[in-house]
């Protein structure tokens, strides 16, 4: 008979760790098949939760519904895990221009929630060059990825719920509402694996958009050794493991491969010269291809045609927010039957799906 479960899960990145830890609570039985890649995008990013996006200033998307959420749901991790993963943090927002400085002054005129100025402009002069001062964004959370992640990882182990190896979709049989893989039986399959599902031949009609990003890992020796700022000025320097800071990230939509690149190297480098008055060191260099998708809305749900298929993915740049919400929709909708939100359910791909 093999394994029986109710879920098979492909990839342990924040989708599939959020998952895994979301079907445990709804009573679901699952395992988990993914190799260890680390520089994925969810291992890559700097974890950061910031509630506004854009040179306008305005709110991300359901911010004020997913802020309560996930700060519940990482704080459920520490007792499970034995250690905290989000730390609150402000945003310290470096003026570019004096347009910026008008438009972030105006927001606030204006009522828009989580943006404030200093009390003393001048806090932050022994570290930074700047002209035109800042605003603060607040409050933002610093989620560390690669060491909840990591964590996770190990409890599914000694769980006994982790296969370390890749997943190879040709062993991959779905018919008569049961999902076959080699030794495992399952109900469902759900994809959690971030860029590898633009050539899922299930979900390939999708509208992904995926995008580059790098940056690069900085010891600043006189850096202040503490998780609660932020720092951006086009680029953002952000706290990382072991006391050194995390700093980018690029945003590219046409790349030739998804590795590092000397030319993103040389520019951050030049910024950083600029605007930083501390000596620093540059002792890493990563890079890794968000899932996003044309519409900036995630894929979610089951396959129309397909209902023992499904997808958790397309988070974007959002994943530290997005994940956890869409993991517990999901989950919710695989044992109760609850409906997933309309706008990120991939019913509304039904029609493109659904063709052969």
């Amino acid at each position: 008979m093999g394994n029986l479960t109710d879920v098979l899960i492909i990839g342990q990145g924040i989708s599939g760790t959020f998952l895994s830890r979301e079907l445990e609570r709804a009573g679901l039985s699952h395992i988990i098949i993914d190799a260890i890649r680390p520089h994925t995008a969810s291992r890559a990013a700097a974890g950061l939760i910031n509630p506004v996006t854009g040179r306008r200033l305005v709110t991300t998307w359901m911010i004020d519904e997913l802020l309560p959420f996930v700060i519940d749901a990482y704080n459920q991790w520490e007792p499970l895990l034995g250690s905290t993963f989000m730390d609150r943090v402000k945003v310290i927002d470096f003026f570019p221009t004096a347009q910026m400085r008008v438009a972030f002054t105006k927001r606030i005129e204006e009522g828009a929630p989580y943006l404030t100025l200093p009390a003393d402009e001048q806090q932050w002069a022994s570290a930074f060059h700047y002209e035109l001062g800042y605003g603060i964004i607040e409050p933002c959370f610093l989620i560390d990825m690669p060491g909840l992640i990591a964590a996770a990882r190990e409890r599914l182990q000694r769980q006994g719920l982790l296969r370390e190896e890749d997943f190879e979709l040709e062993a991959l049989e779905v018919k008569h509402g049961q999902v076959s893989y080699k030794d495992i039986q399952a109900k469902r399959v759900i994809f959690c694996d971030g860029m590898a599902s633009f050539a899922n031949p299930w979900f390939t009609r999708l509208p992904f958009a995926p995008n580059k990003g790098e940056a690069l890992i900085l010891e600043i020796p006189d850096w202040p050794q503490d998780r609660g700022h932020v720092f951006k000025k086009g680029i953002s320097i952000a706290p990382w493991k072991d006391g050194l800071c995390w700093v980018g990230s690029s945003y590219e939509w046409a790349f030739d491969h998804p590795h590092p690149t000397e030319a993103f190297r040389q520019r951050t480098e030049a910024v950083l010269l600029s605007w930083l008055k501390l000596p620093f060191r540059i002792i890493g260099h990563i890079a890794a291809v968000r899932p996003a998708t044309l519409e900036r809305r995630p894929f979610v749900g089951l396959h129309p045609a397909n209902p023992e298929v499904g997808i958790l993915n397309g988070m974007g740049t959002k994943g530290c927010s997005l994940a956890p919400y869409f993991a517990r929709q999901l989950a919710d909708h695989l044992a109760k039957g609850w409906p997933i939100r309309p706008d990120a359910d991939i019913r509304r791909f039904t029609k493109v799906l659904s063709k052969t």
